[in-house]
Order: structure tokens, then sequence, then C-alpha cells
């Protein structure tokens, strides 16, 4: 044929004999070419023509031109075919072990008589050209080889992937008519006796400990060989270390038979005996939340593993895994170019393990997934592995989502999906060893949902029958894996009828003898300050918790920092405004006046750089700022290449990052960076503080409480921009009373800082003290431009430090005052100008830039002086049942009776409680905000609001 053209009709092609009108197609591209996924390159007709007229010389038959066109179709009709089984074939593999599920069913698509093969035409020859490693082959042949290879125990989805390349690896190993899952002797024998430490394990404890809940595997313990198979190929292809984070379901069973955590010590926990919480302080958690660390080796290769601890929120450990392998693979210089064809990413594997109902319902999920491949976050890829358990705690699937599959959100990142039936060991083994290949190869995420059951309920406890009778009937019927797979192996001679008994008797007394150990097993004293965190500590009591540091840089260095921040590099074409703003920032430097917020943070982040420290500060537009203060990126105005000033500083490392538009998963990401590298200052900011509580799961279950629950130390800063201007409820709080509210135990650090010198300061005190402790800042926003709020270059260098209190600047004598204001961030500005204007002088403004841990004694010294002290007052910007009032008025109180004041009570300035955080009236506002101000001095409501105009 040549460059002939011909005809066909498609409609017999696509959809049978019934099918609509005839099309014409000219010059169809190769159909057969090797490997091809689609019809982008399809049928060549002279390379069609060449090989029917090489099978007709064979047999002696003569070829015309009816015999071409017949071909013709016959292949595009065959390639079509071969790719529906590539796109739909999954949607009658043989997944559920229950056989219950409605979803496994042969779509017509899939059948051949819908491609226009009836009958006698399923044996016909036809050319497929190479693909499943075939060039003739009949329809009939075709589809057992398809359904051998997309149908059975193992359904990929993996067509909605662009990459061209992705997808031919995915098809080199799962087609062709070679293609079986097959394992050694030898590695069938292990997976058998892997589901039997899994089964008998769950039986033991069930045992031991009746009634206790353990969220047992029952059901799906292919997963421990699948998950050993992980460990022995990853390491083979270059992973050293992998980080583990799972939900309750099946977390004892991978801590003991996956992680190697010892039986006696699981046993001692069950008992009662802990290494956690009284044995070296904090509150200690459930056996269920834990996590553990351990090395194992396969084939002389050590894998080092760690399972992180989790909360309930059975989501929630993703982000922190994710930023944990982060912090790991940049400190093993494993991230090459980041991401794209130099990124390395090959070292450090995450391992997330999922329940199905969290997996679809959690959004957090999707927030992991739009971080994978994101420069500043990219871990190379992250294996998530789906328990499917085809049910949450009382709702089955058809009531929890409206998709086919639990990992369907996958799609999104053109992750490829490994469905796997759960009562085939083999089957789910290979699926994870295909996905660490794929994640090594490719560097991207790879999903293995495997379809398994709950043999018990949610817990051990539960009674499922109430809510699911038939799914629990057939389940009591149904034997266990051990079982299944062990009469398999039976089948092919690889074990005797005595093998499996022999296994679980061996193993049952095993546990034997560790419960035996346990019960004279004496815990050691957790190790909480390892590896990266060696010659860290906790604070040695809670006054060191408060303890300052000095903080001042050398002269030289604060000169030179001047330097780096405003020397543009002559190939950097700036845009005019940004040449004002680092004009104005040179004046500083020379006049050594003036500094304001953004420099004082550059300075301290500049300075922590030289010292060899790390500093990474995440979230939304933080290059620049959202205020347009930081410049801490200068973009080319001609062709957008960036410029970083804090990057071309010696020995440490600078990195800023405009993050994803999440706070959840960003923010536990950032948490676990800095669980992982206390030697980098990690900053997270958030846009407005009031989009922190987006993240609230990360504050209420690691920030504030990991501590105490876990024994994990944490730096992380929270930059949290608060202040009332009128800007409206979601503007204005960035919630400081629930941040409060959370503190005890000196568990984090909570400061409303009104000095850029006291921020530089606490910010380089985070850095330089022996322990870490979340810092959270409430920072500014009208004041990153104040007048008022400016630093001398004096308070940045010396023998600085942070100061927990500031004084008034303008006091009168200590003797001469009669009244003390206490305040925390931007309202001292207000009240000072009013007392000033109205000549008041009496009064003095102190500020609390550290309201936890409260700086109670410095209070009490100060307030003792104040011999002729007649009242305490607390003023604050935000509603009387939001902001610190609730929280600092015993404290104050506590402090003013140890200094003898007369009347240590305090009294409230402030807003009226409101359900709302601010007004969005700009009247109203500057009412409010000029009648707490004159509530706090004393003054008319009327003048101050005039006054307030005036301004």
């Amino acid at each position: 044929m040549g460059d002939e053209s011909f005809e066909f009709t498609p409609d017999q092609a696509l959809d049978g004999p019934q099918a609509g009108p005839s099309w014409q197609r000219k010059n169809w591209p190769l159909v057969g070419a090797e490997n091809e996924d689609d019809l982008t390159q399809g049928l060549d007709p002279s390379a069609l023509r060449m090989a029917v007229e090489k099978a007709a010389a064979k047999g002696g038959a003569k070829v015309d031109q009816k015999s071409i066109d017949q071909a013709a179709a016959d292949s595009i009709r065959a390639m079509m075919l071969i790719r529906t089984y590539r796109v739909r074939g999954h949607l009658a593999a043989d997944l559920d072990p229950l056989g219950l599920s409605t979803q496994r069913h042969l779509p017509a698509d899939l059948t051949p008589e819908y491609h226009g093969f009836e009958g006698a035409a399923q044996d016909r020859p036809v050319y497929v050209g190479g693909s499943l490693g075939l060039e003739w082959t009949t329809v009939r042949e075709l589809v057992a080889i398809l359904r051998a290879n997309y149908c059975g125990a193992v359904g990929l989805e993996y067509m909605h992937i662009n990459d061209v390349e992705e997808r031919r690896f995915l098809q080199e190993r799962m087609e062709g008519a070679d293609k079986e899952i097959e394992f050694t002797p030898e590695g069938k024998k292990a997976i058998l006796q892997a589901v039997v430490r899994g089964e008998q394990y769950e039986k033991f404890l069930g045992k031991k400990y009746v009634g206790t809940k353990r969220f047992g595997l029952d059901g799906g313990e292919a997963m421990i060989p699948a998950l050993e198979s992980v460990i022995k190929y990853g390491g083979q292809l270059g992973v050293r270390e992998i980080v583990y984070g799972m939900a309750h379901r099946g977390r004892l069973n991978v801590l003991a038979n996956v992680l190697a955590k010892p039986y006696k010590v699981i046993f001692h926990e069950f008992s009662g005996g802990t290494a956690n919480p009284e044995d070296v302080g904090g509150s200690g958690d459930v056996k269920y939340h834990l996590g553990t660390s351990a090395d194992r080796e396969f084939d002389g290769i050590k894998v080092h593993m760690s399972l992180m601890p989790n909360p309930s929120h059975l989501e929630t450990v993703d982000p922190v895994v994710l930023g944990k392998v982060r912090a790991y693979q940049v400190h093993h210089d494993d991230i090459g170019d980041d991401v794209g064809p130099g990124a390395k990413h090959k070292t450090v594997l995450p391992v997330l393990i999922h329940g199905d109902a969290a997996f679809a319902g959690q959004g957090i999920v999707w927030e992991c997934f739009g971080l994978s491949g994101v420069k500043g976050y990219n871990t190379g890829g992250c294996i998530h592995f789906i328990i499917n358990n085809q049910i949450g705690f009382t709702t089955s699937p058809q009531f929890a989502r409206n998709s086919p599959y639990p990992s369907d959100v996958a799609k999104g990142v053109q992750a490829p999906i490994l469905h796997v039936n759960g009562d085939d060991p083999a089957a789910v083994t290979f699926a994870c060893k295909l996905a660490i290949d794929y994640r090594q190869t490719f560097g991207r995420d790879v999903v293995i949902d495997m379809w398994c059951y709950r043999r018990f309920g949610h817990n051990e406890g539960d009674e499922p029958g109430f809510t699911q009778p038939l799914m629990y009937a057939k389940i009591k019927q149904h034997p266990p894996v051990s079982k299944i797979y062990a009469e398999r192996l039976k089948g092919e001679g690889v074990i005797d009828d005595a093998f499996l008994g022999e296994t679980e008797a061996a193993f049952t007394a095993h546990l034997e003898d560790e419960f035996e150990a346990a019960k004279t097993y004496k815990a050691n004293q957790a190790d909480w300050f390892a590896g990266r965190w060696s010659g860290f500590h906790k604070p040695a009591d809670t006054e060191s918790a408060r303890r300052n540091v000095q903080t001042g840089i050398d002269t030289k260095l604060f000169e030179s920092l001047g330097r780096t921040l405003t020397t543009v590099p002559e190939d950097l074409n700036i845009h005019r405004t940004l040449a004002r703003v680092l004009s104005a920032k040179e004046e500083m430097f020379k006049s050594g006046e003036g500094f304001d917020w953004a420099t004082a943070e550059a300075l301290a982040f500049g300075s922590l750089v030289t010292e060899g420290y790390g500093v990474r500060l995440s979230g939304q537009d933080c290059e620049r700022g959202t205020f347009s203060q930081r410049h801490a990126v200068w973009v080319d105005q001609k062709d957008e290449h960036k410029y970083t000033a804090l990057t071309t500083l010696p020995h440490g490392s600078f990195e800023v990052l405009n993050s994803t538009l999440s706070e959840y998963g960003v923010l536990g990401f950032e948490y676990g960076y800095a669980s992982a590298d206390p030697k980098t200052l990690v900053l997270w900011e958030a846009q407005f503080g009031d989009f922190a509580n987006g993240a609230q799961i990360v504050i209420d279950q690691y920030i504030a409480a990991s501590e105490a629950k876990w024994l994990r130390a944490n730096g992380l800063v929270m930059l949290l921009p608060h202040g009332y201007e009128g800007q409206g409820p979601e503007h204005s709080s960035a919630r400081l009373e629930r941040f409060l509210q959370l503190c005890a135990s000196d568990n984090i650090q909570v400061c409303n800082i009104t000095t850029p010198a006291n921020y530089f300061h606490v910010l380089r005190r985070q850095m330089h003290r022996p322990f870490r402790k979340p810092l959270v800042i409430m920072t500014p926003k009208s004041l990153l431009r104040h007048p008022m709020a400016k630093s001398p270059a004096e308070d940045f260098t010396g023998e600085g430090h942070f100061f927990r209190i500031l004084s008034d600047p303008k006091a009168p004598e200590d003797t001469a005052t009669k009244k003390v204001i206490l305040c925390s961030g931007k309202v001292y500005y207000d009240l000072i100008e009013a007392r000033d204007e109205n000549e008041i002088d009496d009064t003095q403004i102190i500020r609390l830039e550290q309201l936890y841990p409260f700086p109670g004694e410095p209070l009490a010294l100060r307030l003792s002086r104040m011999t002729n002290l007649e009242e305490i007052c607390w003023c604050q910007e935000e509603p009387k049942n939001n902001g610190a009032w609730f929280f600092v008025e015993n404290e104050i109180e506590a402090a003013a009776k140890e200094a003898g004041v007369s009347n240590p009570r305090p009294r409230y300035a402030g807003r009226h409680a409101s359900a709302s955080p601010a007004t969005g009236l700009a009247k109203r506002h500057v009412a409010e905000q000029s009648a707490l101000v004159a509530d706090a001095l004393h003054l008319s409501v009327r003048s101050e609001l005039r006054r307030k105009q005036k301004a």
C-alpha cells in the first residue's frame, strides 16, 4: 500500500456491527510498534503489507487488496482491544477476597465482540506488530493474555499518566504471555512465613490480652511480606533509610514484624509497663500511636527504618513524614536538582500506610499529593499503601465516596495505582516490588490498594454485625490468608502438609518465650537525643526554658551582612520600587538608625547562616512577603531570573519557598522537617495569621503535644501576621487565645513582639539555646513600616539578647508611677501616642513580648520598684473572649502580689466579647480602637476619637 489511503468502518471496530455511521481515516500511523500503549503510533501500511505478504507466502496464499484491507481493520480493532484492557482491565480484576464487591464485572468493551470479533473471527490471525511481545496472534489468544495480565489478582491503573516512558515501564512489567507473578520456592516459603508471623501475632495478642484494643491487621496480613519486599528490593535499588507513617490498623504488627521492635518490649507495654511516660517524663500515649526505629538487613544491605508516632487524626502524620524525609535527603545531599532529570532522592524513602476510608475522605491526602514534585518539598516519590478493609468504622464504601476506588484521588498527580487482592500475598508482594522499582526509576508517587477485610470490628471490642451483617457472615466462613496461600503452595509442590502447622507452632513458641521475658524486662531510659540531635537536651528545669542567651552579633558581621543585603549584581535588572527599598536599607546601615522589621529578620537569617546553621522559610508568598516587606528574592524585570542575597553567604544554607496554597499540609511538612534537623531554623509563615486555623490539627496534635506524648522535641517557628487595622474578621487575629490555651509544661513559646531588634534576637535565641521548643510569633502588619517600630544598630550587636518584657522608654519615675498599663503587640504604639499627646505623667506602659512561658519573675521585679502603684490595667485590641486576657489575668495578679502591690488584680481594657474576631467596617474599627485606648488611659472616648481621626 505504501502511502496509499484506505477506508474502513470504525463503528464495527469500536462498537460492534450495530454501531453508527462510517468514517474515513487517511494514512493511519503505525499500530504495531513495539511497546506502544495507544493509537498515537498506529498502523504502518507498508509494514502491514509486508507482514501479510510474508505470512501468505508461508501458506502459499495470494495477497490481494481485500486481504490487506481485512488485515488493516483487524489490526486496528485488535489494538483498540489492547488499549481498552490497558485503560479498563482493572475493572474486571479479581480483587475482593470476599467476592462481595459489585464493582467487579466484565465491561462490554473488554469483550472481543464489542470490537467486531465474533465467532470464527476470534481465531483469525491478526497482526499486532510487537505489542505484548507478539507479531501475529489470534484475538482469542490476545484476550487470554490480556485477562491474565490485567484482570488477575493485580489490577493496574496507569493510562492516566502522561509520560510515555513511565507507561512503557509499567507495560513491560505487566504485559506478555510470560508475565506471571513468580517467586522462587524459597521466596514463596518466606512470603508464607511472614504471613504466618502476622496472623499468629494477632492471635497471640488476642489470647493474652482479651478485650484490649489493638486494631489488628487480621485479614490484611499479606501486607507484612509486601512491606518486607520494599525493604529488600529498595535496598538493592539504593534505599538506605525508610520513614513510615501509618494509622492504627496493623500498627502493632508492623512494629513487631516489619520494624523488628522486640516482642517482649511490646508485651511489656501491653502489661502496663512503658519506656515512655513516668520513666522519662511526659504523658505517654496509647500503644497503637507509638513509633520506633530499627535497622534491618537483607542480602547484606542494611536499611534504617523509623515509624513516626501519630495521633488519632488518621492522615495527619502524612505531611510530617514527608517533611522529615526531605530533611534527611538534604542532610545526605540527595536532592540533586530537586525536580526533573537531575533530581536524586534515592536514599531516603517515605512509606505511608492508609486506611481506605481515610485515604478517600481526608483532604490532607490531596495536600500531600500536591506537594509531590514541587521544588523545596519534593521527596522523590512516596509509596502509599492502602489497607482497603472495604469499610470505614461502620460505613460501607458506597456511602463514604462516589468514586470506584479509595485511591482515585492519586490520579490527580498521575500516580500509578496497583489494586491487588489481599488473599494473594505473592501478588501483594509483587505489587510492592514493582512500586519501589517505579519510584526509584522515576522519583514519583505510587499507590498500592490492597483489597482485604478486617476479621473483627473497628477494634476488637466492636460488634460489626450491627451494620454489615452480610459482610461479617461471609468473613466468619472465610479462611485466613495463610491457609489459602499454603494450599496453593502445596498444589505447586513447594511445601508439604506439615509445613504450615510446624511454622505456626515454632513461631507461637517463640512468642511464648518473649511473653515470659517481658515479665522481667526493664525499660531503658528513652533516648531523645541521638544522631542529628546529639548535644541537645531537655531544659533542666522550668526556669531554664525561660532563660535567655546572648544573641548579639559582631559589628563586622553586622556591616558585612549590610553589604550583602544591599548589593545588586550587575546583571540583575531590579524593579524600581525595590531599588528604592534597597536604597533606604543602605541608608539604615550608613546611619545606624531606623532598622525595620524586614531588615532585622534578614540580619537574623544571615547571621545564623554565617554561623553554620541552616534557615528554611516556607509559606504562601514568603519570597516577597505578603505585605511586600521581605524581598528575600529579587526578580530580574527582563528575563525573570532570580537572585537570593542570603544564599551567597558561606558556611550554612538558606532557602525561602513560596509554598502551595496549603496550611495543613505545609505546616505538617515543616514540623516534620524541624523534627529531623534541629540545626536548621525552620519557619512557617501564614499569609495572614487567621489562616493558621486551617492547620489546627497539626498545632493541637503535634506542635503543642508531641513532646509530652511521644518525647519528641521540635524547634519549628510559626510566623502569624496579627493586628487590628480594620481589615475585617479574617485579616486581624491569629487567634492568640488558642495558642495560650494550649500552653503548659513549657511545651511551646508564644510571643507578640514590638521591635525589630527583639524579633532579631528571638530568632537567634531559637538556635543558640541547647534545647528546642516550638515558637509561635504574632508578627505585625502595620508595624512593618510604622515610624516608631524601628531599632538602632546597637540593639543588634554586642551583648544584646531577647527581652521578655520591654519597659517604657518615656516612663515617669517609678516612685511617681500610679498606674501601669500592660499590653502586648501593636496596641502599645496606640497607647504611647495617646498618653504622650495627652501629657499623662503618672502612667507607665510595659510590653509583654513573651506571653508564654510567662515572664512572671521580671514583671514582679519591675512592679516592686513602683512603690506608689495604685492600678494595673491589661489592654488588648482583641475582643475580651479572644486575645491574652483570660490567660494573663491570673499571671499578672500573681506577679503583682509577689511585688507587694496593694491592688494586685488587673483591670481589663479592650473590645467587648464578640463572636467575630473583628469588625469589617472601617468607622466602627476606629471607634472601637479609640474607645479601648481611652478606657486604658482614663480618657474621654469622644476626645480620643477626635484625636485619632485628626491623626
